[in-house]
């Protein structure tokens, strides 16, 4: 009763101005009203010159308000200047919500900003927050934001834990607790135990607000492939499943298996850490690339060791795989050292490790290692 409940509920290049604008005007109804004439070229003017958006974002922004008198137009950006929002963001926010400019400073938008202000959430993280979500500026705070974050709040049991989701996903407050409680119903009825629950809503918090039924057959498909809904596991392969299509999963299997893998091997990897799957399909191709061109790793390591392809190419693989092979062109370490923990280990004990311990030996390791890089990032510019 309650999902169908829950369902119904749910299922309820710069260019010239004054050519944009000509252009807009072509696409205009025959109007021969001088005062909207008027309006039209002020909502024009002030988008560009007093919101700071470009000539194309002001006409795409114009075509959903119309600006006969900047009075209150003007409170609303002496609002947003006042709480420390910058040009840009303030162009961020009109630009994604341009109906933002007309709304009341008073009765709308200052009453939100207060309500984030006073949980202790201001200056860069509340303007990050807004200029992500600026729906949350129209949103009933009595009906919408303040159901939503009690909801929340009954959930995490702190308020900490309700900012730091709200911080990574501010969208969760305008989904809806209606939806929000459906899911976490879903997870609830196929055995995840709360503190699972938690976490996936403190470290991914988007997830919570999947529709209902995407959200089900998620879960339906992560059981199916033999993960435990009491493993830690299994909110980690439900996030990796849940956050891609099937289309996009299959081209990175597709990816995988023209370097070797087979589907026995793509589901061990998976099994061992799920959100390898979560690397971009172009970052799995450079990094298998990589791995096998450089020698430094066989397929049947990066099976045991999914967790490499969340490391980054650039800034992790290449230079630490140059230094250890500088080590081992000179004697200095086992040619049979192992790799997958030194692509594994901290930033800090890699360097005291290979870099520090080995530099009298090689005093020219740090300016090799240095080079290499720069190289390599060089060539992919």
């Amino acid at each position: 009763m309650f999902r169908f409940v829950s369902k119904i509920l749910i299922n309820h290049s710069i260019v010239d101005s004054k050519a944009c604008y000509a252009r807009y005007i072509q696409t205009l109804p025959s109007v021969n009203s001088t005062s909207i004439s008027k309006a039209q070229s002020l909502t024009l003017s002030y988008l560009t010159n007093s919101c700071g958006l470009s000539p194309h974002k002001a006409v795409s922004a114009s075509k959903y308000v119309l600006i006969k008198s900047t009075d209150k137009s003007d409170l609303v950006l002496r609002l947003f200047r006042a709480h420390g929002f910058t040009k840009s963001q303030i162009a961020t926010l009109i630009s994604n919500n341009p109906q933002l400019i007309l709304a009341d400073p008073k009765k709308t938008l200052e009453p939100k900003i207060e309500f984030f202000e006073s949980l202790g959430i201001a200056g860069p993280d509340l303007r990050q927050i807004l200029c992500i979500n600026t729906s949350i500026l129209v949103t009933s705070l009595k009906k919408r934001i303040l159901p939503s974050f009690d909801f929340l709040r009954g959930l995490f049991e702190t308020d900490e834990n309700v900012i730091l989701a709200l911080k990574r996903s501010p969208h969760i407050l305008t989904c809806g607790s209606e939806v929000m409680l459906s899911n976490i119903w879903t997870l609830r009825s196929h055995g995840v135990p709360e503190p699972s629950i938690r976490r996936l809503i403190v470290t991914w918090p988007g997830s919570i607000k999947l529709s209902v039924d995407f959200f089900e057959e998620k879960v339906r498909e992560v059981k199916e492939m033999g993960f435990e809904p009491t493993a830690k596991s299994f909110i980690y392969a439900f996030y990796s499943m849940s956050s891609m299509s099937k289309s996009k999963w299959e081209r990175k299997k597709k990816i995988l298996m023209s370097f070797g893998w087979s589907e026995r091997e793509i589901f061990t990897a998976f099994r061992v850490n799920p959100l390898f799957m979560t690397a971009s399909e172009k970052k799995i191709k450079q990094l298998m690339e990589f791995y096998l061109t450089k020698g430094c790793l066989q397929l049947p390591d990066l099976v045991r060791s999914p967790q490499l392809f969340k490391i980054s190419l650039e800034r992790t693989a290449i230079p630490r795989c140059s230094v250890l092979e500088v080590l081992t062109s000179k004697g200095l370490i086992e040619r049979n050292v192992n790799v997958v923990s030194a692509l594994s280990i901290s930033k800090k004990q890699f360097e005291n490790k290979f870099l520090a311990y080995f530099k009298e030996d090689s005093p020219e390791l740090i300016q090799a290692y240095q080079v290499e890089t720069s190289q390599v990032l060089g060539s992919k510019m």
